[in-house]
């Protein structure tokens, strides 16, 4: 399992920037293709960053994925496993990847990568990190939240206590996601465009400022962890026998009580949600998602205090 500081004690100065680790999530991909005609926009004095189109067969295309799901194969599982014939490619595509970029849980891989994503669920701006242990990450969260204030910025934890990190950004040794939404699949939307290319240079900046020995005090966070999912009403033989309910289509982070409607049958009939805690539903009605058998993730809301991120110290100049 990957075990990350959660504090870098060095200069960050190789950085990735992926773009299209799902084919059809428009505003990464046609930002990578950018940055790869005119890569000056990612760099800061302090670091290099590069772009990365992940996923180029898939994007090709316009598809999520052509053999599975890229943005969950970064496991040892795949990486390590002896190479085959009948590999999906993207399979190959993540060995590849970790070659580039880590390999990963090594001292040689990229200090940090930002993955760019979208989704067709109301989402807004979403900051996606594994857990709150991870400092740096959580600065960063908090930096862009300051930066983009007009707008709401959920920071989402993906990452189960215990459970080795799957992500494309796992293989650095420090990341983090952004999901920007509603977006169509295959659909490129200017305003989403626009706010992910500013949320990235914004994320650039602030590593410098780390980089420069910038000190970033103790905050207060709110963030949401999943902590399980819920699949459509099937019938019998697995068909879908009703849909997301209209009270809650386009709520997501927005509190789920108890008695509340979840779905609508296609039969006309309310399906409440009946457990006993109240849940904040995430990636509601995700297209994506239809396949995995999630209608929406149960999410947990969680406060929690985040301390300093001190100044790195300054490096020692030689001596002549």
């Amino acid at each position: 399992m990957c075990s990350r500081p959660p504090v870098p004690r060095e200069p960050l100065r190789r950085v990735a920037v992926t773009g299209g680790t799902h084919g059809n999530e428009m505003s990464g991909i046609y930002l990578a293709r950018y940055w790869l005609q005119a890569p000056r926009e990612l760099q800061r004095p302090s670091f290099s960053a590069v772009p990365v189109l992940a996923n180029p067969a898939a994007t090709a295309a316009c598809r999520r994925y052509l053999g599975r799901d890229l943005n969950r194969t970064f496991t040892s599982t795949f990486l390590t496993a002896r190479a085959h014939p009948d590999d999906p490619y993207e399979v190959t595509r993540a060995r590849e990847l970790n070659q580039l970029l880590g390999p990963k849980a090594s001292g040689r891989a990229f200090d940090f990568i930002l993955d760019l994503h979208n989704t067709t669920a109301n989402m807004g701006t979403c900051l996606i990190a594994e857990s709150a242990h991870n400092v740096f990450a959580m600065h960063l969260c908090r930096y862009l939240q300051l930066q983009s204030s007009e707008l709401p910025c959920h920071v989402f934890l993906y990452q189960s206590p215990g459970e080795e990190s799957y992500c494309v950004d796992s293989v650095a040794k420090n990341g983090m996601g952004l999901e920007l939404g509603p977006q169509p699949q295959g659909v490129l939307r200017a305003d989403l465009f626009i706010r992910m290319r500013a949320l990235v240079a914004a994320a650039l900046d602030f590593i410098q400022l780390f980089n420069q020995g910038t000190d970033f005090p103790a905050f207060e966070m709110e963030a949401y962890r999943t902590v399980s999912h819920v699949d459509f009403p099937r019938t019998e033989a697995g068909d879908l026998a009703g849909t997301v309910h209209p009270q809650l289509q386009d709520r997501d982070f927005e509190p789920l009580r108890p008695g509340a409607p979840i779905f609508q049958t296609f039969s006309g009939e309310d399906v409440l949600y009946e457990e006993e805690s109240t849940v904040y539903p995430v990636f509601i009605n995700e297209a994506a998602y239809y396949e995995k058998g999630i209608a929406f993730l149960q999410t947990e809301k969680l406060n929690f205090s985040v301390p300093t991120l001190p100044a790195l110290a300054p490096t020692p100049t030689p001596t002549p």
